[in-house]
Formats: structure tokens, C-alpha cells, sequence
């Protein structure tokens, strides 16, 4: 599990192992310079000269330490500090004075003098910005923006929240990095919102806090194919349809079944044992015409719903692709008046249309798989929070909108989207971030919201957890995207997870 931990868990980390007396401050900021170093010089090795930009907290500590390990290598090396050196923390101040060469002040115009550098180092708000960034200090950041392909940003580029992703520069963005450095742990802010975009390669840097890791209590984690989940994958030998389930894939009337059939295809295709779709009367002919391996089952409304479900060997549903709100909303009304067994559930689409503002709390066993819009109208105040522009950091983050949605419905709550975060109730949360090497743009089709659903419907027929099926079913759906590529259609997802399987779990299990 790759894990990621915000601001203040990083502070209470570095802090436990500087109390511990195990190492010092000096030390650990020694050993990030180092880093930042390392990698600067593994990108562009015949670089020569660099302007460092320092802050007036640790975080320019870092930068003039950088900067006086760049000049002992023969670096040219100009450095330009922000007003505040009465506010420098002691590590910080200790590493500005060992700096033996000119300082000249953190402003446009002093950016603009001189010889343009090989490397500009951006070391002024690393982790700990928790204002917006104005005046002169934004205005040097819009600056750098225009000045060079070649920055690098210590932790974070300048004006990003770390926890959140978003920009605390009022009305701009910060500068983006070609290479962003950091310490210990990947943040939040670098795979959420902006971050992708404007840090660039993310390099992380051990300088040998792990043994505190735990005071700073539960992480993020970012979903990846060596999560323990996946291994649920395989098949064994002696393994039969109904020991993987039967997923019930609710279907909207005629003209309105394709979106449901896709859903089927990917349930099946994931390895659910049985996949059936209910579909209503008006439907039954144009369902027949276009499937094979899937089971047709007429459901016309509640009654016939709950009919289907006195079968205990359906182990999964689907409710929402291609549905109609009416039609979602009457058959949601079966699972929540508790007349069958309740069943783990995906609601998607339709279903969370009709589903309405959640003011309560949902059967525990549901998934709730919304996109931006959808989300705006299950939680209207999460949302609004978060298309508010942030007036201070940590900024309000769609990992907090996520978890909050997920302890008020009392479910797993999937916020869709690149960086598409995944919740429980009991405040586990992951990210996908689908960006960089794992980015999937063209999912950005027509019924590729639908295949996840069903995803993540046949991975719960086959008796993964909720959390676990919505986390892996992400990774799958994306995976499957970058393994056909441009041109891509709905369609093409269930058929590549045979390809994609392969590649987790080997070809013959």
C-alpha cells in the first residue's frame, strides 16, 4: 500500500523523531537539501548555475541549504530570500547564515535580474502555507511561471495547498514544476485537483523518519495493483459460477437498455459467476437480440424485484445505468423498506438522481459511484464548500468532501473524477489518481461511468468488501482505458480486462 500523509501528520512525524533525540532538525533538513540535490542533478545533469528562491519558514531553510550544496559542487548560484527572517524558525536561520554568498530580495524585479539560471528552485511555502498567497509573493510566483522550463519545487511549488490540491494564490495558480521534490511521504495536494498538473515528476526523498511513522495515526492510500485486494482476483482450480456470484443488473425500458448492458458485460467480464439483467416487458426483445453469455430476467417493478430477490444466490446488484429516475426510485424503495435481503449494491446514474440530498444514512452495503454533478446533488453542501475559493490551507479537499459524504449516508462513497477518491464510512479513504503514467484520458466517453459500475458490481458478486471492489474496481477501469488508448468507446473496457487481469494476476491464474 503506497500511503500519503498530509501537512500537520508530516510535522507531528518529524517532530516525534526530533524529540526522540534521534536526530535533529538541522539533520533532517540537511538530508532533504541532499535530496533535492540528488534529484535536480539526476534530470539535468550538465546544468550548471541555479536560482534558489527561499521562504521565510523551513521550508527556505531548505533552500539556502540546497543552495550552499549547489555552490560546494561549482554551481553559480544566486539566491533570493522573502522579507521575515524575524519569523525563521532556528534550523532555517541556522542554514541562512551558513550561506556565505550575496541574498538579494524575493521580488519580480530581483527575478528578473541577471543572468537567467540553468535551474530555478522554488523554496519558498512548502507544507506549511495555511494563508493565501498575496502581494509581492504572488506576484513572484506569476513571475516565475514565465521565467523557466527548469523548476523545481522543494515539497511543493509555491501557493499549493499539500492537502487538498487547490491553489491558495487568490484568482491564479502556481507556478508549475517540471520536478517537484519531497520528503518522506507523498501528500495529498500532489495527486488531488492541481496537483498533478502543476508539480510535475514527483520525486520522494527517505530521510530516515519511517520509525515515526505511527504517532501521526491513519493515512490515505493511493490505490495500486499490489494493494492486498487484488490478490481476490485469481480463480482456483476448483472453482464454479456460483462460487463467484450472480449479479442482478437493472435495466431502464426500450431504447434505454445499453447503458445496463454494458454494466453486464463488465460484471461478467470482471469474473462474476452469473450475470443477469432485469429488464422490463417493453425491453425483452431488444435485450435478447444483443446478449449471450448474460441472463435475461423480466423485472416490470417492485413486486417482480422482490421476486427475483427470494433467489439468495444473487449475491450483487446494480441499480442506476440507463434505469430512469421513476423507475429508480421505485425499485430503491424494495432495498430500503428491508422485505428482502439486503444485498450488496451499487447505485449509479439514475439511481443517484432519485436518490436525492442524502440526509441520512443508507443500508451499509451500498456503493455509491457519483460523478461532480451527481455528487453536488447527493451532498449540495460538501459541494458548494468545494467550489468555494479557499480563503486559508488546508483547504477544504474532495478526500474531506468524500469522507464526509460517506459518514453521513453511512456507505462507501466512489467521488468520480481523475483523482477519483474513495471513502468508508469508518474513515478509510484511498485515491486513484489517474495522471502522469496512470493518467486515462479518454475515458472521457459516453458509458465508461457505467462500465465501472459494473466493475465494481461483479467484484462484489464475487464477495469483495465494498471499500475493497470500489478501490480495485478503479484501478481496473482506468487500467483497462490505458490498455486500448485513443479511439477508445465504452465498449472496448470489458474487453480489455482480460488483458488487464493478466497483467495482475498472470495468465492462467
Amino acid at each position: 500500500m503506497t500511503e500519503l500523509v498530509t501537512s500537520a501528520q508530516m510535522r507531528a512525524i518529524e517532530t516525534a523523531a526530533i524529540e526522540s533525540a534521534a536526530v535533529s532538525g538541522l539533520t533532517l533538513m540537511e538530508r532533504a537539501a541532499g535530496g533535492v540535490v540528488a534529484a535536480l542533478l539526476t534530470r539535468w545533469p550538465g546544468a550548471q548555475s541555479g536560482c534558489v528562491l527561499c521562504g521565510p519558514g523551513n521550508n527556505g531553510g531548505d533552500g539556502f541549504a540546497v543552495a550552499r550544496l549547489l555552490a560546494a559542487r561549482g554551481w553559480t548560484v544566486r539566491v533570493l530570500a522573502a522579507a521575515g527572517a524575524d519569523r525563521t524558525p532556528p534550523d532555517a536561520a541556522w542554514n541562512a547564515r551558513a550561506w556565505k554568498g550575496p541574498v538579494a530580495p524575493l521580488t519580480v524585479e530581483a527575478l528578473a535580474e541577471g543572468p537567467q539560471a540553468d535551474v530555478f528552485i522554488d523554496a519558498v511555502f512548502g507544507t506549511g502555507l495555511s494563508r493565501p498567497l498575496e502581494g509581492e509573493l504572488a506576484r513572484v510566483m506569476a513571475a516565475l511561471a514565465g521565467v523557466s522550463e527548469r523548476l523545481v519545487a522543494v515539497d511543493a511549488p509555491s501557493g499549493l495547498c499539500l492537502d487538498s490540491g487547490r491553489s491558495l494564490i487568490p484568482g491564479g495558480t502556481p507556478a508549475r514544476a517540471a520536478l517537484t521534490v519531497t520528503f518522506g511521504w507523498r501528500k495529498p495536494g500532489h495527486v488531488l485537483a492541481l496537483g498533478p498538473e502543476l508539480c510535475g515528476d514527483v520525486v520522494t526523498v527517505d530521510i530516515g523518519v519511517g520509525a515515526w511513522r505511527k504517532v501521526a495515526g491513519g493515512t490515505v492510500s493511493l490505490v495500486t495493483p499490489t494493494d492486498p485486494a487484488f490478490a481476490q482476483l485469481d480463480k482456483t482450480t476448483a472453482a464454479h459460477k456460483f462460487t463467484h456470484g450472480h449479479a442482478l443488473i437493472l435495466s431502464g425500458g426500450m431504447g434505454r437498455t445499453g447503458a445496463a448492458r454494458l454494466s453486464a458485460r463488465a460484471a461478467l467480464r470482471i469474473g462474476a459467476g452469473l450475470v443477469t439483467l432485469g429488464v422490463p416487458g417493453s425491453a425483452m426483445m431488444e435485450v435478447a437480440a444483443q446478449i449471450t453469455a448474460l441472463m435475461l430476467r423480466r423485472i416490470d417493478g417492485p413486486e417482480t424485484l422482490a421476486e427475483a430477490l427470494a433467489d439468495a444466490r444473487i449475491t450483487a446488484l446494480c441499480l442506476g445505468p440507463g434505469l430512469g429516475i421513476e423507475r429508480a426510485a421505485a425499485l430503491m424503495d424494495v432495498l430500503r423498506e428491508g422485505g428482502v435481503k439486503p444485498r450488496r449494491t451499487v447505485v449509479d446514474a439514475d439511481a443517484l438522481t432519485a436518490l436525492g440530498p442524502v440526509s441520512g444514512t443508507l443500508p451499509e452495503d451500498w456503493v455509491l459511484t457519483p460523478h461532480g454533478g451527481e455528487f453536488a446533488r447527493l451532498f449540495p453542501d460538501l459541494a458548494a464548500r468545494l467550489g468555494a475559493e479557499p480563503v486559508n490551507g488546508p483547504a477544504f479537499s474532495r478526500l474531506d468532501a468524500a469522507r464526509q459524504a460517506a459518514v453521513r449516508a453511512g456507505c462507501v462513497v466512489v467521488l468520480k473524477g481523475p483523482d477519483t477518491v474513495i471513502a468508508a464510512p469508518d474513515g478509510r479513504c484511498a485515491v486513484h489518481a489517474a495522471s502522469g503514467a496512470q493518467a486515462a484520458p479518454w475515458l472521457a466517453t459516453a458509458g465508461s461511468g457505467d462500465v465501472l459500475a459494473g466493475i465494481v458490481t461483479g467484484l462484489l458478486a464475487r464477495g469483495f468488501a465494498p471499500y475493497a471492489a470500489a478501490c480495485t474496481g478503479a484501478w481496473l477501469h482506468a487500467a483497462a482505458a490505458r490498455h486500448v488508448g485513443p479511439g477508445l468507446i465504452a465498449e472496448d473496457l470489458p474487453e480489455a480486462l482480460p488483458a488487464v487481469l493478466s497483467s495482475v494476476i498472470g495468465p492462467t491464474g
